[in-house]
């Protein structure tokens, strides 16, 4: 796979190998996994970046460097390094505050081999009662024309360069944020164009989340309902949306969660019903409203839901649980026009703002 950053990888393997580069590549299914996670580098902030992966090589790579091991040899005789501090250091790296453990203990092992199912190397070992990691140093040992590379150092400087590229796209993604919210009220259609253009098929799944919580929240906002434990003590209460944490964590299919109704938003990206019923099942079959990246009219959604609720739930009681739980389907379309009520109310900046708030959190960026 030949994509916009590969040719950055070629030039950094070039200043360490020389003439040999393109054959070091070849020979390695380390470069050519970074390769394939690193793809997203010159697409722009609004693309998926991969940093969990990247960074559980990264540490152990680094920790094997500073040691020395990639001149002097002799990793087989080491003890290994400890998780706490491997875990620590990838936190300190851009966009990594947030990172859980996952990679360094399994996904990326896991992955790996999706890659290279014929191979028995991963890239991860560990001694898990001692809690003590490597990097299996057969995959940075690089045997071409008779001679013997160690790509320690080259892979640390790929990533290091993968690292620059998205922090510059993230900053300048930010800082296009901040230029829109200055702008005159004869520019609103910039502002409105920018966000649309978030809400796009190829945008990473993570901003699509946050533009679309963006949106709900000042739609929903001034919408008020009555609450009270006596009739005589009846509330109007506004509507409130809440993000209850990150993207892709493990929050049981909750993305946003609406004060005082108690509504639950799943975020999805995926037309795989299957997904739909497991977050259905992760919350008991407590309804959900889904909010898809999708164009597809509600009603060709609808069907699609109910034919393979049938397919997997052939019986009517089951399947008909499942698609009540169908609180509400929210596509891109009705995302669009939630966002021109927003823009005729005047909510325009404020939805700028949140965006510009939430995407700071997500992608663990430091003023």
């Amino acid at each position: 796979m030949k994509h916009s950053f590969t040719e950055t990888i070629f030039q950094i393997l070039e200043s360490f190998f020389g003439a040999p580069a393109e054959e070091v590549f070849e020979q390695s299914q380390l470069l050519q996994y970074i390769n394939f996670k690193t793809r997203s580098a010159n697409r722009g902030s609004k693309a998926r970046g991969s940093f969990a992966n990247l960074y559980a090589i990264y540490v152990l790579l680094e920790d094997y460097i500073t040691r020395g091991f990639h001149k002097r040899g002799n990793y087989a005789n080491y003890e290994g390094a400890m998780f706490g501090q491997l875990f620590k250091r990838q936190r300190e790296l851009s966009f990594g505050s947030k990172l859980q453990n996952h990679a360094l203990n399994h996904r990326l092992n896991e992955e790996f081999r999706k890659f290279f199912p014929q191979s028995e190397i991963l890239p991860i070992l560990r001694d898990v009662e001692r809690n003590r990691y490597w990097i299996n140093e057969n995959l940075l040992k690089i045997k071409v024309d008779r001679k013997t590379r160690n790509i320690a150092p080259a892979v640390i400087a790929i990533i290091e360069a993968y690292i620059t590229t998205k922090r510059s796209a993230f900053e300048s993604f930010i800082e296009t944020c901040e230029q829109l919210k200055n702008v005159s009220a004869g520019s609103e259609k910039d502002v409105e164009k920018f966000i649309t253009d978030l809400l796009a098929p190829n945008i990473d799944a993570r901003l699509f989340e946050i533009v679309s919580f963006a949106i709900l929240k000042y739609y929903y906002h001034d919408q008020v309902v009555y609450f009270g434990f006596a009739r005589n003590r009846i509330e109007a209460l506004p509507l409130s949306l809440y993000k209850t944490g990150r993207t892709n964590a493990n929050d049981g299919g909750i993305d946003f969660v609406m004060k005082p109704l108690g509504r639950f938003f799943q975020v999805t990206e995926t037309l795989d019903v299957r997904k739909y019923f497991l977050d259905i099942d992760k919350l008991e079959k407590y309804p959900l409203s889904f909010v898809i990246k999708s164009e597809e009219e509600i009603s060709a959604l609808q069907n699609k839901l109910e034919a393979n609720a049938r397919k997997q739930y052939p019986v009517d009681a089951i399947s008909k649980k499942y698609l009540s739980c169908v609180e509400e389907i929210i596509k891109v379309p009705t995302l669009k026009e939630r966002l021109q009520e927003a823009k005729q109310q005047g909510y325009l900046s404020k939805i700028l703002d949140e965006i510009i708030r939430q995407s700071r959190v997500e992608f663990n960026y430091e003023e």
